[in-house]
């Protein structure tokens, strides 16, 4: 069903005053602002202990194997489809460096794989939403670290559904297994769990 021009215009407009918000939001309160389609998601991770830890070990393993011209990177910017009303800010991103160079956000369709570790103020942004908006950005590989459980899953093979995209294959690894990003397999003995 297509979308009235009114309605669109509508939707353009609330998410340019969330992405508005969540700008003016950036270095204010500890955390990041995310915007789904739900609205604005506020994840209150502190930037250090194991969070930061595992996105740390998880790309510093990824960049052993990896060719040079492909990086794991774990700042800003975000990645956006403003079409979709979605920024994601990954905790950890699998791209070419030459699809960095851009003002602005990323195109999440660039993105080769987009990782997360869960945290422990809001999980479910990470397995619900995040499960739903990857798919739908159209990232091909997201891969979820859970130092909740010690637990985690790697998402593949995008495939339409009455609902939207979703991935149609879920491979499950227990912290102390190699785990399979894309082309590369990486330990996950060394990781951090929450106290």
């Amino acid at each position: 069903m297509a979308m009235a021009p009114d309605d669109a215009r509508r939707d353009a407009l609330r998410y340019q005053a969330m992405r508005e918000f969540v700008q003016s939001m950036d270095d204010t309160l500890p955390g990041k602002f995310e915007i789904t389609k739900e609205g604005i998601v506020h994840d209150k991770t502190a930037p250090v202990g194991p969070h930061e830890l595992t996105a740390l070990r998880v790309r510093k393993g990824l960049e052993k194997v990896m060719p040079e011209e492909l990086v794991a990177h774990t700042g800003t910017p975000d990645v956006e489809n403003q079409a979709e009303g979605i920024m994601r800010r990954p905790d950890v991103m699998v791209i070419a460096e030459a699809d960095m160079v851009v003002e602005g956000s990323i195109d999440p369709r660039a993105l080769i794989a987009a990782i997360e570790v869960v945290s422990r103020s809001n999980p479910d942004n990470d397995w619900v939403s995040k499960m739903r908006d990857y798919p739908l950005l159209g990232v091909p590989v997201y891969v979820i670290y859970d130092p909740r459980s010690g637990s985690g899953a790697v998402f593949t093979d995008i495939h339409p559904t009455p609902t939207g995209p979703r991935y149609a294959t879920r491979k499950e690894f227990v912290y102390g297994e190699d785990v399979t990003i894309g082309e590369w397999t990486i330990p996950t003995e060394d990781l951090p769990r929450y106290p």
